[in-house]
């Protein structure tokens, strides 16, 4: 049988071209269909986490639809969207901004990959380097992930059937003080203030139920997420054309109070055919998929909640009702106000490809690709005015977005393939034309006469704050590729494109762009075979190039009104300038990979170094400018630079037992190298030359007070006040290194696959400010570190000082059981025997447990508060092929 993981046989998608892992000079990581299609996940962007050196993916929530954060080698850019990397889904490229969304999501927005469907996927490859990703020209700055879907059976037919259903909790919880420890330690406040407890100040103690326990953390976020999915595929095949017609559906609940779900539908179809000859190739790819998000809005399901005082009322009445009369004793309002509110978000996406070549002489290929997207978002968000307290006398509203992107692309090309002796030459010549357009339009509706016609606008007294924005954005570019190599030993790469944009003024629209890579098979020489022979493959390769960036809003060179609220007037929105131009990118890297006992074991070692200049900010004003930002450009460089580890290993094959073993270890190091005149800028309380972006700047703990008993943080002028002058403690909120083990074990008609994630990290634990009216960690009852029990103002201050200091920073290191996945196979004869090709039985478990010396709730939330961002879930399914 063929050895599919070979170096030479595996083949890469590169994005205009394929190549292998023994010839790539470029670094390209890549996942398969068997390692991610069992994950109960939303977005395929999700399934890469711990699973590729040097992309760094961050759940962006718990809830089903939520956008993850992604990082290619880190961040480049001074501007948070200035950092996507590019999608590309079967030849189309994707726009990877999330789309805004008022629900729980929250900030974090909709992941626009939500309705492709991740057993649909054949493989994802991310494209690193500089010579991997030049081709791309701007868009591929950030990287460049290409996402690959099925294709039919070349012979026959064949029906795939799979299903599975499982559930997903929240994995921890905090250790919170109990009723009595509670009670216990607000009283003591009260003495050690020296103030009298009345029910204003203390309507916990004189108020509310002294008896009275209620664990919050299970009220807010004990419940179970159900989790269903479903997949029919019928594939088939002749000669000359194959086909794949495939259908699933998605559904996955949350563990927040409430009847909120999401649900999702998708659809595909792929088509290949080639002529007799062989000189004709067509292939036809369709996605589309519908979901439905059916999350709370306007609703705070965060931590606040879970550290309510444990003897608070109860949040609803015996009739469901919000209960606002136990709270308003208190003066307070219900923490769960909102909690009818609700968003309906429907999502349709359709990605389109056809891609058609023809062999116009021997060697020489004439192809073109033809894509065309539609995504369109439509959210209503619906406020009953039940969700607030009648005392506010709030209306019945309603919030409408609603956001379109379409766009197409055209590429041809030419391919021109040939053998000089041992010299063999691969050649491409390409142009782009792009056309994206959007649309957004948002607007309230007020005054609905009862909860039922909420959403109907014409039923609406007031139409409120509407917003109506249009965009278009067109690119061009003119792309080539040189790929030589001889006898197979000897591989160089030349890539170059020059891009243009309709987001720069006239002067700056056009760019060049390109790369070099090269390759030496060393292990092909015969003094290294002879030296060396257990040895079996040597590679070192290097590449250098540049990048650049366009990812900013359109328009920004040109001036900017909109209409006044009376008739016939304008006034201006933003400023023209007409000369800023492209971020750029340049890319340098080495690296070595090896093969031992023939291919046996391997391992592959980069280094790294990308500086982005020439940054692209929305540069502040000041107010008495009337605007608040101007597009420019900032004479800063960003760096990023690290190695890379990457191995493997066959550790037992046999012809009943198979054992395999892959390992990535990333070190990446992010710094801001230079920017002359950053004391003078916006930016002098944000960052620090030397130091990386995402920093957090922090105040110095010198330890309690011998005579208040309360925080201190050092005053570094003496002028007896504390400002980002005394911020003197540079905190780096960047990961120090991370990566994964997956072990892939084959015993008979049993297999298991793990994946463990590790990061190395610090964060923050906030929760310690005891003697207020909140819950607190259990561990201020016997720790000395902390101040004294108090709620007075001076408590306060010294505790909003101490949480900016470097006092609450700790290891916030964790090791996570990323996923377990346990296959059996039923058996050629039991599955014919019933008439089937195959029948497979699987368990999934994803998050089952983490070892973390972090006291919060998740790690990955450790840097942006106390909330979590994992479910542990499990799942059963089968698999059925007729």
């Amino acid at each position: 049988e063929e050895d599919i993981a070979a170096l030479g046989e595996v083949q890469i998608n590169a994005g205009y071209y394929n190549t292998t892992k023994r010839e790539s000079t470029g670094n390209i990581a890549r996942v398969t269909a068997e390692e991610i299609e069992l994950q109960p996940v939303v977005s395929p962007i999700q399934a890469l986490q711990g699973r590729m050196a040097g992309v760094e993916i961050i759940p962006g929530g718990s809830n089903p639809g939520t956008a993850p954060t992604i990082r290619i080698r880190g961040t480049n850019s001074l501007r948070q969207e200035g950092n996507l990397p590019l999608y590309i889904i079967d030849g189309v490229p994707i726009n990877s901004t999330p789309i805004e969304t008022n629900s729980v999501i929250g900030s974090a927005g909709i992941d626009p990959l939500n309705n492709l469907s991740v057993s649909n996927i054949e493989s994802i490859e991310v494209l690193k380097d500089a010579d991997a990703t030049a081709i791309y020209g701007s868009r591929g700055a950030n990287g460049v992930i290409l996402i690959t879907t099925k294709k039919g059976r070349k012979i026959g037919t064949g029906l795939e059937a799979r299903f599975y259903t499982g559930v997903a909790t929240v994995p921890n919880r905090l250790d919170l003080l109990n009723t009595q420890q509670y009670l216990a330690v607000r009283k003591q406040a009260f003495e050690n203030d020296g103030v009298a407890p009345t029910e204003r100040n203390a309507y916990d103690l004189l108020l509310w139920d002294q008896d009275r326990y209620t664990d919050w953390q299970d009220f807010l976020f004990g419940g179970t997420a159900e989790t269903t999915n479903a997949n029919l595929t019928f594939s088939g095949g002749e000669k000359n054309t194959s086909f794949r017609l495939g259908g699933s559906y998605f559904s996955q609940g949350t563990v927040y109070p409430g009847e909120y779900d999401y649900q999702k539908v998708t659809g595909d179809f792929n088509l290949n055919h080639h002529s007799t000859n062989g000189k004709f190739h067509i292939n036809l790819a369709v996605n589309y998929g519908v979901d439905v998000n059916n999350l709370v809005g306007n609703l705070n399901l965060n931590s606040s909640v879970s550290r309510l005082p444990p003897n608070a009322p109860t949040i609803f009445n015996e009739d469901g009702t919000l209960n606002w009369e136990d709270w308003a004793l208190a003066g307070l309002t219900n923490p769960m106000e909102g909690y009818y509110n609700t968003t309906e978000t429907q999502t349709n996406n359709f990605i389109s490809n056809a891609t058609l070549s023809y062999e116009v002489v021997k060697g020489l290929e004439f192809k073109t690709s033809l894509g065309y997207s539609y995504y369109n978002s439509e959210e209503l968000w619906k406020q009953p005015k039940r969700s607030y307290s009648p005392s506010d006398g709030f209306p019945n509203m309603s919030t409408h977005s609603t956001s379109n992107r379409t766009s197409w692309i055209i590429e041809p090309q030419l391919i021109y393939t040939s053998n000089f002796g041992k010299l063999s030459l691969n050649a491409l010549l390409g142009t782009t034309f792009q056309d994206n357009s959007g649309r957004q339009l948002r607007f309230q509706g007020s005054g609905y006469a009862s909860e039922t016609l909420i959403g109907n606008v014409a039923a609406a007294e007031n139409i409120l704050n509407a917003r109506n924005q249009q965009s278009e954005y067109r690119y061009n570019a003119l792309f080539s590729r040189i790929g030589l190599n001889y006898d197979k030993k000897y591989y160089i790469n030349f890539t170059g494109r020059r891009d243009g944009s309709s987001r720069f003024g006239p002067n700056n629209r056009f760019a060049n762009f390109g790369a070099i890579g090269t390759a030496w098979i060393f292990t092909e020489e015969n003094l290294i075979k002879n030296a060396l022979p257990f040895l079996s493959f040597g590679k070192l390769r290097g590449s250098y190039g540049t990048t650049g960036n366009d990812q900013i809003g359109d328009y920004g060179y040109l001036d900017a009104y909109e209409a006044t609220t009376g008739p016939g007037g304008l006034y201006p929105t933003a400023l023209a300038n007409p000369d800023y131009s492209w971020e750029v990118n340049k890319k340098l890297e080495v690296g070595l990979e090896l093969g031992f006992l023939e291919d046996r074991f391997r391992i592959a070692i980069s280094r790294y170094q990308n500086r982005s200049s020439n940054q692209l900010v929305g540069y502040p004003l000041p107010y008495i400018t009337g605007f608040t930002t101007v597009q420019a450009n900032l004479p800063a460089t960003v760096e990023n630079r690290g190695w890379e580890i990457e191995a493997s290993s066959n550790t037992i094959t046999t012809k009943n037992f198979q054992w395999q073993t892959s390992f990535n270890l990333s070190f990446p190091r992010n710094e801001l190298i230079s920017y002359p005149g950053i004391e003078q800028s916006s930016y002098a309380n944000t960052y620090r030359v030397g130091h990386p972006l995402n920093i957090s700047l922090l105040y110095e703990y010198t330890g309690l007070d011998p005579e208040t008993g309360f925080y201190t943080v050092k005053d570094i002028n003496d002028d007896g006040s504390y400002d980002y002058e005394d911020r003197i403690i540079i905190q780096d909120l960047n990961r120090k290194y991370y990566g994964g083990i997956t072990n892939n074990l084959r015993f008979k008609n049993f297999s298991l696959q793990c994946l463990v994630e590790f990061v190395k990290q610090e964060g923050k634990n906030t929760l310690f400010n005891a003697g207020r009216d909140a819950n607190v960690l259990a561990m201020v009852l016997s720790n000395e570190r902390y101040q004294e029990y108090s709620q007075t103002s001076r408590a306060t201050t010294a505790f909003n000082r101490v949480v900016n200091s470097n006092f609450p920073v700790e290891d916030a290191s964790f090791l996570r059981l990323k996923t377990v996945s346990i296959n059996y196979n039923l058996g050629n004869s039991f599955s014919k025997k019933i008439g089937l090709e195959n029948i497979r039985l699987f368990l999934h478990g994803q998050n089952l447990f983490t070892i973390t010396p972090y006291n919060g709730l998740d790690p990955d939330e450790s840097n942006s508060g106390s909330g979590f961002r994992n479910l542990r879930s499990i799942t059963a399914g089968i698999q059925v092929n007729l």
